[in-house]
């Protein structure tokens, strides 16, 4: 039987709970893209209501924000150094939320979701810690 988020199968009796309905499409998500280091390709998914949904598929770019002297810099991206989300992701070069890459001018953490905004954007990471 499917759980219905975080219900327990069993009643308080001890016995096994009937699932009183299925999944709606609209309680579905939507699969997850793999974005990569490579030339700019997105794909415009339909959401609710008609409106779209940009993903990115793979980009070389991100859009850096650097505190200290309060400048924004698109730099190009080397490599994936860490992936708090899949310690595999490294090896395979994804991108997602939180991914800390390598670029020209050092290292930068990913603040945006590649896989649900269309622009892929990060802060510069310190390295004296």
């Amino acid at each position: 039987m499917a759980r219905w988020h975080t219900r327990s199968e069993r009643k308080p009796t001890g016995g096994l709970l009937k699932q009183n309905m299925k999944r709606k499409g609209r309680q579905r998500g939507s699969e997850f893209l793999e974005t990569r280091i490579s030339k700019r390709n997105t794909k415009v998914r339909r959401g609710r209501g008609g409106s779209g949904k940009m993903k990115i598929l793979s980009e070389e770019y991100v859009n850096v924000s650097d505190y200290k002297t309060k400048t924004m810099k698109k730099l190009k991206i080397l490599a994936v150094e860490a992936n708090p989300a899949n310690p595999h992701y490294v090896r395979r070069n994804v991108l997602t939320k939180g991914a800390v890459v390598k670029t020209e001018a050092g290292n930068v953490r990913i603040t945006s979701r590649p896989g649900q905004c269309g622009s892929l954007s990060g802060v510069m990471v310190n390295e004296s810690k």
